[in-house]
């Protein structure tokens, strides 16, 4: 569960071991739920202009699932560098859009374009209703829109969904119920992954899941969003917003930022999260540990990295679950 590139890039490591023959390891069986708050960019103009469900981050990961070189994986993030109506647009975010109208429902059109690309497993959006983000901020302001809520300045106390009963698909819903693991992040906590929970009745059917649930830690502060938030902080946001403890386990990288790397995201006002390990204990959660980040250019998580560790999770969960069917 989750949106923004944090979950393309889980899922694109994911997606090599839901093919068999492609590595010597177990195959996996990849549903993703994602977040449709997005409001920006060319998501937020056909939100705005033509009615429908932002394709943007689903778009992303039906690509991060699909095959690598495929020429239909390529079309769909390639994007207009110009044209009256059409300058930002990507085509994928059109494709999505036009399907949407010519099929009458948005989680229809996204499994026809699942079906197009090949892609490794499901993806559903979080819920059919077109929603946004509320916000309440520490100085008591309300602010409206996940772009705006992006660029606040004020930690965020609690987040909403307008309107506010919004629910689930019940296709997701089965594959909560059935899954062995189910992952929150990496991604944006406020604007990503928590809108997941506060869609109707989605905390209760995590709860309810015998699988394991856990959660990846950002890397990065992330400027106005999460300022000074330690690991531990993430994980009370996502219990006080589902309504009570849901994690079992926080994944956390132990890779170090070099220095420079550190100084330049310093000046955006960015730092790494701490792992504060008894904090994260004292939420209530189980924590494991890794090498997760990739230190190309920018701070971001690894996909081959995280994806292995979701794998060895998985495995926990299906263990745990059938021994809980043996009476064990």
């Amino acid at each position: 569960m989750g949106g923004g590139t944090g979950l393309s890039a889980l899922l694109d490591g994911l997606k090599h071991y839901a093919r068999p023959g492609e590595i010597a390891a177990p195959s996996v069986d990849i549903t993703a739920i994602v977040t449709v708050t997005d409001d920006g960019g060319s998501s937020g103009r056909l939100r705005r202009e033509f009615d429908v469900l932002p394709p943007g981050d689903i778009r992303n990961c039906m690509v991060a699932l699909s095959e690598d070189s495929a020429l239909l994986s390529r079309l769909f993030q390639y994007r207009f560098p110009a044209g009256r109506g059409l300058k930002g647009h990507s085509f994928g975010n059109l494709f999505l859009m036009a399907l949407t109208k010519i099929m009458g429902d948005f989680p229809d059109a996204v499994k026809a374009s699942s079906e197009v690309l090949k892609i490794a497993g499901r993806i559903y959006p979080s819920t059919a209703a077109n929603v946004a983000l509320e916000a309440t901020l520490e100085d008591g302001s309300t602010v409206v829109g996940e772009t705006r809520i992006s660029r606040s300045k004020h930690r965020i106390q609690r987040i909403r969904l307008i309107p506010r009963r919004a629910k689930p698909l019940p296709a997701a819903l089965t594959a909560v119920a059935e899954a062995d693991l189910i992952t929150l992040g990496p991604g944006s906590l406020f604007t990503s992954v928590i809108p997941n929970l506060l869609v109707a009745g989605m905390p209760q059917a995590i709860r309810q899941s015998h699988a394991l649930k856990a959660y990846f830690v950002n890397l990065m502060w992330q400027p106005g969003e999460t300022t000074e938030f330690r690991a531990s902080d993430h994980v009370r946001a996502i219990h006080q917003h589902a309504g009570g403890r849901l994690l079992d386990y926080a994944v956390v990288n132990i890779r170090p930022i070099p220095s420079a790397m550190k100084k330049a995201y310093a000046r955006e006002a960015a730092l790494p999260v701490e792992n504060d390990i008894e904090g994260l204990f004292k939420a209530g959660v189980e924590v494991m540990g890794g090498n997760l980040a990739q230190l190309s250019g920018k701070v971001r998580h690894d996909p081959s990295a995280i994806a292995a560790v979701v794998i060895k999770l998985a495995q926990e969960g299906r263990r745990r679950k059938t021994a809980r069917h043996n009476g064990k």
